[in-house]
């Protein structure tokens, strides 16, 4: 019998089917968050853009777990269940919230501070066996210190207030972000979160910047004090990061971790390969 694993956030799906040993297929689709869709929305994706893929195998699933943003109570975790089975009519199926996700993979069975840093953030306290503290991530709007949205926010910010450097204003704008356009993305269109992580593509190409490192610092900053220093006994643990945010910008997290007085442990781009790992191991 096989196994689907999804691990979504609000950006992006990977779906890999797996046994024991092999994986027989690795799909991507859309990201799902049961605050933004409802279930005819996450059904009508998967039918079009997974189940296509699944077909060969589909008789021989006997167990799907689904790790993702959102998914933090049972009202939500519904929405996902009942999407996932009108589009794959599929049971025994396990809705998990991404932190455990990112726990499984970064910390395998043991302990540790996990972290999600990608377009948005969180953290939890792991045993190695489940979560056992999670300070609560706000969103976008109120939180999110240290995701691409909060960069995305910041640089914003700092443009609408004339506070960017000359050239860093010229090249945003050359990039394509004026006034109206950035109004009408957050407040108009859908998934602004999205649009904000978008942002920090820029920050990307402008390191080298005094400016934009030590506004990228400061976000790494924020996150730790916000989030990890409210763990008890923080220090005893290692600090471990999936997402694209800690990943590519690992060079200034370090950095943040060293000066807070953390350890650093694994840091790593996308959960789905340690999630692998991790089901494969107790199959």
């Amino acid at each position: 019998m096989l196994t689907l694993i999804a691990d979504s956030g609000s950006t992006k799906t990977d779906w890999v089917l797996i046994d024991s040993k092999t994986v027989f297929s690795n799909v991507k689709t859309i990201g799902f968050n049961p605050y933004f869709q409802t279930k005819e929305q996450i059904s009508k994706e998967l039918q079009k853009n997974l189940k296509p893929f699944l077909n060969d195998h589909i008789s021989r699933i006997s167990h799907i777990y689904y790790y993702g943003a959102g998914c933090s109570n049972d009202a939500n975790c519904k929405i996902v269940l009942d999407g996932i089975y009108q589009a794959l009519e599929l049971r025994n199926i396990d809705i998990n919230h991404d932190l455990l996700a990112a726990a499984r993979a970064l910390c395998g069975q043991k302990p540790g501070i996990a972290c999600i840093l990608g377009t948005g953030s969180n953290s939890c306290l792991y045993d190695g066996k489940k979560v056992i503290e999670n300070v609560p991530s706000v969103g976008y709007l109120f939180g999110d210190d240290g995701s691409g949205a909060d960069m995305g926010k910041r640089l914003i910010q700092a443009y609408f207030d004339n506070a960017l450097p000359e050239k860093i204003r010229i090249e945003f704008e050359k990039s394509g972000y004026h006034r109206e356009e950035i109004l009408d993305n957050v407040y108009k269109k859908g998934m602004p979160s999205r649009y904000l992580a978008s942002i920090s593509k820029f920050v990307s190409t402008h390191l080298k910047d005094p400016y934009i490192k030590k506004m990228v610092k400061n976000c790494f900053i924020s996150f730790f004090h916000k989030q990890i220093s409210k763990y008890p006994n923080s220090r005893d643990y290692t600090v471990n990061s999936v997402g694209s945010i800690g990943f590519y910008y690992k060079e200034i997290l370090a950095e943040v971790v060293n000066e807070e007085g953390y350890k650093l442990g694994k840091v790593i781009e996308s959960p789905i390969d340690g999630l692998v790992d991790y089901h494969q191991s107790f199959l």
